[in-house]
C-alpha cells in the first residue's frame, strides 16, 4: 500500500487537533484526477471546520483549496492530462501530499502563473470576485466599506472594487496592515485597534468620510463588526456578510434592517456563485488574467510545511497575518 502524509482531524478543537498522519494514497476514479499537491491554501473555513463551528464527519483531512500537478487521470477524463498544472477551490482534503479532485472542480492554471500563486489566489479571488460583481455589484462612484482590508480576501476585494471605480474605506488592526491596505488601493484606513468602542466609533468615523453612509459593507469578520457595519450603511445600502472571523453573528431581528434605512442583508457563500461551469470559468479567467496583466497583486504572507499546520491556523486566527497563508506538503 502506498501511503502519503496528510493532516487529519479526529475531534473538534483548537489548532492542536491537527495531527500529521500517514494515509493510503488516493487513486484516480472515473471523472477524477489525482494531483500531487504543491501548495494548499489556509482559509478561515478550515478553522471553522476544525473547531466544530461547521460540523464535519470525523475523521477528515482539512483544506478545500490548492494547486499542483496531475499525476493520474481517471476514466472518462478528456480535458486534462498528466503533468498539467491545476488548481481547485472546493475539494476537501487539500492538507496532504496527494489529493483526488473531480474534474468539475479543476481549474487549469496558465503556464505563466506559478502554482503557489494559483493556490494563494483561487478561493479568495473567486470570493472577492463574486462579492463585487454579484452580491453587491460595485458601481463607479460608490463608496464601500471593506473589513479586514489587509487580509487575503480584503486585499483582492479592494483591488477589484477600485478597478470598478469605487472608493474603498478599509478597516485594519495595526499600523503595518494600514500600510498594506493603502498599497492595495484603500483610500481611507480606519484602525479599529485604536477605537474604544467599535460599535460606536467605527460608524462615526465612516460618516465623517461619507456623511450619508456607504453603499455597501463587505464584512467577513462577523460578531465584533456586525453592529458597526449596519450603522455605517446609507439608506437602502447593502450589508454583505460573508464570514465570521470573530465568531458567528447572533440572530438578527429583521426590523433592524428597517430601522437602519431599509437596508438589505445577505449571507452569501461561494458555492452558490460557482455552481455553473460557465460562471466558474468567467470568474477564474478574470482572476488569472488580472494576475498575468499585473492588475491584481496577490500577497503571500507566509508558507508553512505540512507539519506546521497548527502554527498556520494559530497565525490566521490571531489575525496577525496580512495576505495568504500556504502549506507546502
Amino acid at each position: 500500500m502506498r501511503v502519503v502524509r496528510a493532516i487529519q482531524v479526529t475531534r473538534p478543537g483548537g489548532p492542536e487537533v491537527l495531527e500529521l498522519v500517514e494515509l493510503e494514497r488516493p487513486v484516480a476514479t472515473p471523472g477524477h484526477v489525482v494531483v500531487r499537491v504543491e501548495a494548499a491554501g489556509v482559509n478561515y473555513i478550515d478553522t471553522y471546520q476544525r473547531s466544530g463551528v461547521y460540523p464535519m464527519d470525523l475523521p477528515f483531512v482539512p483544506g478545500k483549496e490548492g494547486a499542483g500537478q496531475i499525476v493520474e487521470v481517471g476514466e472518462g477524463v478528456e480535458d486534462f492530462v498528466e503533468g498539467e498544472g491545476v488548481a481547485w477551490a472546493f475539494t476537501q482534503g487539500s492538507y496532504a501530499e496527494y489529493i483526488r479532485v473531480p474534474v468539475t472542480d479543476l481549474y487549469r492554471v496558465p503556464e505563466d502563473v506559478e502554482l503557489d500563486m494559483a493556490a494563494a489566489t483561487l478561493l479568495q479571488g473567486l470570493t472577492a470576485h463574486y462579492l463585487v460583481t454579484s452580491s453587491h455589484p460595485v458601481m463607479p462612484g460608490e463608496t464601500v466599506l471593506v473589513h479586514a482590508a489587509a487580509g487575503g480576501v480584503g486585499l483582492l476585494l479592494t483591488q477589484l472594487a477600485v478597478a470598478r471605480g469605487a472608493t474603498v474605506i478599509g478597516t485594519v488592526g495595526s499600523e503595518q496592515k494600514e500600510r498594506i491596505a493603502m498599497q492595495a488601493g484603500v483610500s481611507h484606513v480606519l484602525r479599529y485597534d485604536l477605537m474604544d468602542d467599535v460599535a460606536h466609533d467605527l460608524p462615526a468615523a465612516v460618516r465623517a468620510i461619507a456623511p450619508e453612509g456607504v453603499e455597501a459593507v463587505y464584512d467577513g469578520v462577523g460578531r465584533t463588526t456586525f453592529d458597526a457595519s449596519l450603522a455605517s450603511l446609507k439608506r437602502r445600502g447593502a450589508m454583505v456578510l460573508f464570514g465570521a472571523a470573530s465568531g458567528p453573528v447572533e440572530p438578527v431581528d429583521p426590523q433592524r434592517l428597517n430601522s437602519a434605512g431599509s437596508v438589505v442583508l445577505s449571507r452569501p457563500t461561494l458555492a452558490d456563485f460557482t455552481a455553473d461551469a460557465e460562471e466558474r470559468e468567467w470568474r477564474a479567467s478574470d482572476i488569472f488574467h488580472g494576475i498575468l496583466l499585473g492588475d491584481l497583486s496577490v500577497r503571500i504572507d507566509h508558507g508553512y510545511s505540512l507539519d506546521e499546520a497548527a502554527e498556520a491556523h494559530r497565525a490566521l486566527e490571531s489575525r496577525r497575518t496580512s495576505g495568504k497563508l500556504l502549506l507546502h506538503p
